[in-house]
């Protein structure tokens, strides 16, 4: 996976996002193990930067993905 520095962070994240908005359920019913399994596998295929926001899901998005790289 090709990654970018941001510059004034020094952060390095993956050229390739994963937007998680559809991981409770803004597009229907959310399915928690799908969920999991998403960035999981977004994980193994080097993505590193995972778009969230506390308005997806009135602030729920982030208990998947925190689940997801807990540990």
């Amino acid at each position: 996976m090709d990654t970018r520095t941001l510059r004034r962070l020094g952060l390095v994240v993956s050229e390739i996002g994963l937007g998680c908005m559809s991981m409770t359920g803004v597009y229907g019913t959310p399915d928690a193990e799908e969920a999991l399994a998403t960035i999981h596998r977004a994980l193994d295929l080097g993505v590193n930067f995972l778009d969230t926001e506390d308005m997806y899901g009135n602030g729920a998005n982030e208990e998947p993905v925190g689940r997801a790289i807990s540990g």
